[in-house]
Parts: C-alpha cells; structure tokens; sequence
C-alpha cells in the first residue's frame, strides 16, 4: 500500500476527561469494536477480575486510575486507529499535555450528571490553542443526570467551542431507552449489557412508526419534537468547521454498557483527520515525508 494511502487510512487520537467520567471504559469498548480485546473488564469493578487493557501499572489498579499514557492500536474496517489513553488525574496532566501535541483529533469524555469538570476544562484550552478538532461523548445516561439541552449549553460555555449534536438520547437514567442516530438516521435500542452491543433499528427517517413501536409514542413523539429544537437551533453539521476546531460534534451514550459507541467509532472514522503537517520550530513537517 502506498505511503499515502497509510497515512490516509490513520487515526491518531487522545481520549480527555475529567477523572471517573468514564474515559477509560469509553477506550476498552473501541477496543472492543475494534477487536483488539474480546472481553471488557470494567476498570474499578471487582466483579470482573480482568483489569481493563489500557491500565496496566500496579500503581493505576491500585488507584483506581490512570497514570501514564499507553498507545493502543487497531483496525476498524478500511482505517487504523490509534488511541492514546492520557492520564485523567491531574497530578500527571504534564503527560496529558504532551500527548495533546502528538494526536490529529481528540474525544473528550463529559459525564451527564456532572457535566464539564475543572480537568476537561484545562485540557479543553490546549485543543483550542493548537485549533485540535474535538468530538464530545456524553457519558452515563442510564444513569439519572441533567437536560441533554442544559448538558450542551454548558458544553457551549465552559468549553468555549459550538457544539452540534449528532446523536439524540430517548429519556435518561431508569427510563434510558436509547439513542437517536442523526448522523446516520438509525435508532440504536437500550439494553444494558457490559459485555455486548445493544441492537439496531434500521429506520428511514424520524417519522418511521416502527419508532413508536420500539419506544413508546409517548417518547417518539418528545423525540420528534426534540429533534426539530435541534434543526432550529443548531446549524447544520459541517465537517470542515470540525477539522478546524471550531464545532464539536456531540454524541450521547453510556460506554460501560457499550451503548452509543459504535454511533461514535463510525462518525469518527470517517469525519476525523488523518495525520497532517505539523509546526515544529524548525519548520513545517508533512506526514509523507521520507
């Protein structure tokens, strides 16, 4: 394969968040996708004695958290992902600040309930220094949290960047039924399960029945409407504002029961940048060369 065919094929990205909001489940279950692994172990739970991939110094099990960053690579489809997996806790943010510099894109892991935290913040400001684009996951809805609305007009102000939503939950925590594919227009339906993927409804547009008959009329009828909000208030989603850095594309979900990720891994594939020139202080250095 020619050396401009690899590199096309290559996404290089970091994972960011705040601790605990779910970052390193979200990287075991694109390993996940990505068959890399074939069981997920959740990072702190006992119940499952397999640690997960990513954490793998006795200090992070002892802690409960990562520490150093791991590269972790896999084929997903026609594309090659590298994940760099950053220490959430603040006492090594030097080392997440590093890898900021080396990755094409970024996801930043946002917990529902907690929305953004003081660590997302500060990782936020060197992505938009160096202009990096970001795609946003919000995280533990089948857990009860705020307004997916309020979640990203908070988005919108503490991370100083527009966000557009490309993926839409159907109720929250007890009554999570699932998630609304807008990038795709599919509808992906709640069952919690840590181990496997939840199942897909093929859909042909927000007015399809079989809608009701998978969640209810009562929810797709607050979807429908949901939904038209969403076309009205945000523009239209524009690939190149992303590369950019200036929009973020907000996908909704819960990694531990590997929910809304797939919707994630499949948007990111194929709108994510392969790895382009970089400023060195030298000069400009471009991905192809010898």
């Amino acid at each position: 394969m020619a050396l401009k065919d690899e590199i096309a094929r290559r996404r290089t990205f970091a994972i960011i968040s705040h601790p605990d909001a779910g970052k390193t489940t979200l990287t075991e279950k694109l390993l996940l996708f990505g068959g890399a692994i074939h069981v997920a172990g959740a990072v702190k739970s006992n119940k499952i004695k397999k640690t997960a991939t990513s954490d793998w110094m006795e200090i992070e099990k002892q802690r409960g958290i990562s520490v150093a960053t791991s590269v972790m690579g896999f084929n997903y489809g026609d594309y090659k992902i590298n994940i760099l997996d950053t220490p959430g806790h603040q006492d090594f943010a030097e080392d997440t600040y590093r890898t900021l510099t080396a990755v094409d894109s970024v996801i930043i892991v946002v917990d529902v309930a907690k929305g953004v935290e003081q660590q997302t913040r500060k990782l936020m400001e060197v992505c938009r220094m160096r202009n990096t684009p970001v795609i946003i996951f919000v995280n533990k809805l089948d857990r009860e949290g705020r307004d997916p609305f309020d979640i990203l007009d908070e988005l919108e102000s503490e991370l100083k960047i527009k966000v557009r939503p490309l993926s839409w939950p159907i109720n929250i925590g007890a009554k999570f039924k699932g998630v609304y594919n807008i990038f795709e227009h599919s509808l992906d339906l709640f069952t919690p399960d840590k181990q496997r993927v939840s199942e897909r409804v093929e859909i042909d547009s927000v007015d399809d029945p079989r809608i009701d008959e998978n969640v209810g009329e009562v929810d797709a009828a607050k979807l429908r409407e949901d939904l038209e909000l969403i076309e009205g208030v945000y523009p239209e989603f524009d690939v190149e504002e992303y590369l950019e850095g200036r929009v973020a594309p907000v996908f909704f979900g819960s990694a531990l029961n590997t929910f809304g990720v797939k919707e994630l891994l499949d948007c990111f594939v194929q709108i994510a940048p392969a790895p382009r020139a970089t400023n060195a202080e030298e000069r400009e250095i471009k991905p192809d060369e010898e």
